[in-house]
């Protein structure tokens, strides 16, 4: 007998029906594969239709395996005026409010699960030690399956991780550590595999960069990467240029997606126009083939059944929802996702950063003069416009950059909490606040500076060799 709703359909986004139709359609499959008695199959095609009907009720639009709703996200933000709506895809990020995005409405828009206290308790009882800051804090806050990975690790199977960067300046800032530092923890608390992809070949499609400007920015920012602490017995680094060349198992994959993908589907899921270049339509493909194990078989023996767990911000999300879509049509187990939130500009978290603005962000080659300039000078304030108004009302930790930036890179809980307290009644003023700041990122980013002069070509070139992992699979 099929499943009946197990809640009302009219309460699920589109992007909800959308999956529950594809799970239907997968069940139907199952069914008729394994020669199913009729009135199962018969039950099942029923549930099938009504959910399909149910999802062009809602959408005005006809069900069409691998398509997705529009992924270019507008949110509204309980009001009518366009000006008032976040816009997220995976090269843009706009909101026109001082407190970022909207991640409990984006949560679901893009169909995704919220981090609650729940499954952060079981990963501390899997892992046996505290979370990290950014799980108890919320910026790891939504995810696509992750109890899977939490069964298999206590089930003694074993997973691998990926993430990536877009090679796209030779400087990195500090919210492109996010992703890193969170990857590293993970990585020695649960003991997997790493792979790290630089998507240089898609920074060649979208900028105006050569190739071998690409290719030096990825190399670049791999010592940047590599200056984070990842263990070169278990991480292994690849330029996109350089790997999809020498990877049979990789360009394989990619090849497989790219056959059950559409034109159609990747103009809808990501925007593209007739008048894109064909290298931007068949990227997707490039950054779903990582997720799949057997895109690395010097590290997995060919194997292609170990599930990949994928850390990254939640603009990055398109690409793995049409990746899990793909995967059951090609033999290989959906990855499972940890999205984070995204890390704001300077000069408040409803503008962006930018590499050509480097007033924007705090570098990585910044020296301490120039992060308390920038900190002073540019750091969104909270406060009030005397000081007086602020003793008498106290700030806005909410809108206030350098607190924003204190979660992310302030360890201890209780003088986080203390801050938050002592700048929401008034105590603490906006300069003292952004004098902490200061003093938590000068001697964060000067460690990594020096780490990062330790890392020579030659320990670039070992971690981006493809080789066997210190894992056996």
């Amino acid at each position: 007998m099929a499943d009946s709703p197990n809640c009302d359909l009219k309460s699920l986004s589109p992007l909800q029906l959308f999956e529950r139709v594809t799970e239907q359609g997968e069940k139907v499959r199952a069914l008729k594969a394994g020669k199913a008695p009729k009135d199962e199959i018969d039950a099942a095609v029923r549930m099938l239709l009504s959910l399909k009907l149910s999802y062009k009720t809602t959408t005005g639009q006809d069900y069409q395996a691998g398509l997705p709703p529009r992924d270019l996200v507008l949110i509204n933000n309980g009001t009518t005026k366009e000006e008032d709506e976040d816009f997220v895809d995976p090269w843009t990020v706009q909101t026109s409010n001082a407190k970022g995005v909207d991640y409990d409405k984006l949560i679901v828009r893009f169909g995704s699960s919220k981090i609650d206290t729940d499954l952060i308790n079981r990963i501390e009882r899997a892992i046996g030690q505290k979370p990290h800051r950014f799980l108890r804090r919320g910026i790891f806050f939504s995810h696509r399956d992750m109890d899977q990975i939490l069964d298999a690790y206590e089930n003694k199977k074993s997973f691998y991780l990926y993430t990536g960067r877009g090679p796209s300046s030779q400087a990195m800032h500090v919210g492109h550590l996010i992703p890193f530092i969170f990857t590293k923890w993970l990585q020695e608390v649960f003991d997997v595999p790493l792979v790290i992809q630089l998507t240089d070949d898609e920074k060649y499609l979208w900028k105006d960069l050569t190739t071998e400007k690409a290719y030096e920015y990825a190399r670049e920012n791999a010592k940047d990467i590599i200056a984070c602490g990842f263990d070169v017995n278990k991480t292994f680094i690849f330029s996109d240029l350089d790997y999809l060349g020498t990877s049979t198992g990789f360009y394989r994959n990619i090849v497989k997606v790219q056959k059950h993908v559409t034109f159609n589907q990747v103009k809808g899921i990501f925007g593209f126009t007739d008048s894109d270049c064909i290298g931007k339509i068949s990227f997707p493909a490039i950054q779903a083939a990582p997720s799949f194990s057997s895109s690395f078989p010097q590290i997995f023996n060919g194997k292609e059944n170990i599930q990949c767990l994928i850390p990254c911000a939640i603009d990055q999300d398109p690409y793995f929802r049409m990746t899990r879509d793909v995967a059951p049509r090609i033999g290989q187990p959906k990855p499972a996702l940890l999205h984070s939130v995204f890390f704001p500009a300077l000069q408040g978290a409803q503008t962006k950063m930018s590499a050509s603005d480097p007033n924007s962000s705090i570098f990585l080659t910044d020296t301490p003069k120039q992060i308390k300039t920038k900190i002073n000078k540019h750091a969104f304030s909270g406060g009030r416009d005397t000081i007086e108004e602020h003793r008498k009302y106290g700030g806005n930790c909410d809108v206030d950059v350098s607190f924003m930036y204190l979660t992310f890179f302030l360890e201890d809980d209780d003088r986080l909490e203390q801050l938050k307290q002592a700048y929401t009644s008034g105590e603490l003023l906006t300069g003292e606040l952004k004098k902490v700041l200061i003093e938590t990122l000068q001697p964060l980013i000067a460690a990594h500076q020096e780490r990062r002069k330790q890392v020579t070509d030659e320990m670039v070139k070992q971690f981006m060799t493809p080789r066997k992992l210190a894992f056996e699979f």
